[in-house]
């Protein structure tokens, strides 16, 4: 658990630790949700980022074929 201080300007710093562990870079942003038992804090998803995989799977390949193609195995094996 962390234990985070509000300044007077209504900012936070982000530990070190977690900042490494949420993979928080200068200019990411988190979203703050609110739920039954609290507040939930993640790292934003850059939609941009994940859309130039929307699409990579073919229907006419096995996931098991496209893994070992993007891995660059030939289709004749490991």
């Amino acid at each position: 658990m962390y234990e985070i201080k509000v300044t007077s300007k209504g900012q936070v710093t982000i530990p070190k630790k977690l900042r490494e562990d949420m993979g928080l870079k200068p200019g990411d942003y988190i979203e703050i949700k609110e739920e039954k038992a609290g507040y939930l804090i993640n790292k934003k998803v850059d939609k941009e980022k994940i859309e130039k995989y929307v699409g990579i799977l073919n229907k006419d390949k096995s996931s098991d074929d496209i893994v070992k193609e993007l891995r660059g195995h030939d289709s004749s094996g490991w």
